[in-house]
């Protein structure tokens, strides 16, 4: 992914918790066409290890994952 990516759809789920921040994903993901990229906003510790794990699992494409140690940003290609 460079900085030129275009981001179809935001999501800031920094405020849930397992398993809702999964949930929220998949569910913003579902109403994308394929090959869109969703940007996500989560709180870094378990959001960040769980949601991309769970993506790739879903059969998405994470394109990459920004930490800044406070909160993250996971991009993922609707696949």
């Amino acid at each position: 992914m460079n900085i030129y990516t275009k981001i179809d759809s935001f999501l800031d789920i920094t405020n849930d918790f397992c398993p809702m921040t999964f949930v929220k994903t998949k569910l913003r993901l579902k109403e994308m066409s394929k090959g869109e990229v969703l940007e996500v906003k989560v709180s870094d510790g378990e959001p960040l290890e769980s949601v991309p794990e769970n993506i790739i699992q879903d059969g998405h494409q994470v394109l990459k994952v920004i930490s800044n140690g406070k909160d993250s940003r996971i991009f993922i290609k609707k696949n």
